[in-house]
């Protein structure tokens, strides 16, 4: 029930003061240029890379991101930015 209200209270506060709701709902913010650029705030840190595939940690889940010739121009703790084809972005309610 206290987390219910917790949510409502978030809801009503990103409304009343004009907040971005990522920002008061810890969700992350997914900027994509095309196929080639994915840029990912607010999330939890990074589970797996390879070439074909990125693997964050969100707050509720994960977001799988899969493609070809992945490489990671900029990691810091909450924001990364990709590049290569990306071809999914999938988001994993685990």
């Amino acid at each position: 029930m206290a987390k219910k209200w917790g949510q409502l209270i978030r809801n009503w506060m990103t409304k009343k003061m004009d907040l971005p709701q990522d920002v008061m709902m810890d969700l992350p913010r997914i900027t994509m240029i095309g196929q080639i650029h994915i840029y990912i705030e607010n999330h939890q840190g990074l589970l797996a890379f390879s070439d074909k595939e990125l693997r964050l940690l969100l707050k509720q889940g994960q977001l799988l991101i899969k493609g070809n010739a992945f490489v990671i121009k900029t990691i810091f703790p909450e924001e990364i930015l990709l590049e290569g084809k990306i071809d999914q972005v999938l988001y994993i309610d685990e």
